[in-house]
């Protein structure tokens, strides 16, 4: 394991997460399939080869997250890819004129915050990749032209994931860490719904890219479809 590649990829327990984590597996990444609940963490993990490890992380969670980095410590030296694919979508029956205080920050915690705090506490694992590539799932209702006052929190936590994603690229590039966010389109998940356009495969396809195949100086950008959109 000494020469194969890296990945953590958090909220990899279903949905896109987890086929991010089984596609870098399929390409003989070792993968680090982190969540919050260890019972549905541990069963996503049996369906993966045998070059994946289960690591309990809440982005939520301060002390869970500091945990999370000191015990990948244990295991590994390096982080090559990072993906922040964790997030919640708890925008049901609201709207900008009715959500809550308690809403907003609830979600700023999970989809925003959790991302910057993950990025942190694996930082030291980063820099000693060499050419590290932090992934930030985000998506349109994030951009500036796709904003919906019906769906607050969501849009709201994800312009502010999108910020994050530009700081931290202006703060990183020169670690030789590419960060960049991506939109996965609407995906058949349980977020996304059965009636969604896209498989988790399709939703999946540039995330993967940017971890494998994408240019290392390819950073500070906003991607769907492996093409750059506007923030």
């Amino acid at each position: 394991m000494a020469n194969q590649k890296v990945a953590l990829v958090t909220g990899a327990n279903k949905g896109i997460g987890f086929e991010v984590a089984r596609q870098l597996a399929a390409r003989d990444f070792h993968v680090v399939l982190a969540a919050r609940n260890p019972h549905a963490g541990k069963a996503a993990l049996a369906k993966l080869p045998d070059n994946a490890e289960f690591l309990p992380l809440d982005v939520a969670d301060d002390a869970s997250m500091h945990e999370a980095a000191a015990a990948f410590g244990k295991g590994h030296d390096r982080l090559d890819v990072l993906v922040n694919n964790a997030g919640i979508y708890p925008d049901e029956g609201v709207n900008i004129l009715s959500v809550t205080r308690q809403q907003l920050a609830t979600t700023f915690q999970t989809n925003a915050f959790g991302a910057l705090r993950v990025a942190q506490e694996f930082l030291p694992y980063l820099q000693k990749s060499g050419e590290a590539r932090v992934i930030n799932v985000s998506s349109g209702y994030g951009a500036l032209d796709g904003l919906s006052p019906d769906v607050p929190s969501y849009c709201l936590s994800k312009l502010t994931l999108n910020g994050i994603t530009l700081m931290l690229d202006q703060t990183l590039r020169q670690h030789r860490i590419a960060v960049n966010a991506v939109c996965p389109g609407w995906v058949r998940t349980d977020m996304g719904g059965p009636s969604a356009t896209r498989s988790v495969a399709q939703g999946a396809d540039t995330i993967v890219w940017l971890a494998v195949e994408a240019p290392s100086s390819l950073t500070g950008s906003f991607f769907r479809d492996r093409n750059k959109i506007g923030w």
